[in-house]
């Protein structure tokens, strides 16, 4: 069963975006377990990091796990938009 009241976590107006972000913060759910698995940092690492609550960090990573397929599916999106607005996401190989 999916949760749909947060404490920690907010809707916010946007275009096509429909993830959650921290409540008061320019803050998605999604940077927040990103930076969890990308740095390889503890929950605790993290909320100290983002000056967070250590249940908001929990809340977030609760969120993520539960809605890959959005997360998914809006990642794919902003690849899409990045790309036709000419950024290129491949890294740059020198040599």
């Amino acid at each position: 069963m999916t949760k749909t009241q947060w404490q920690y976590l907010e809707k916010r107006p946007h275009s096509w975006r429909q993830q959650l972000y921290i409540k008061g913060r320019k803050l998605r759910a999604h940077t927040v377990w990103s930076d969890l698995i990308v740095n390889q940092m503890t929950s605790e690492e993290v909320a100290q990091s983002k000056d967070l609550p250590l249940a908001a960090v929990c809340e977030a990573i609760e969120y993520c796990e539960t809605h890959q397929e959005l997360l998914k599916r809006e990642a794919e999106q902003e690849r899409r938009y990045l790309e036709e607005h000419g950024v290129s996401l491949e890294p740059k190989v020198t040599h």
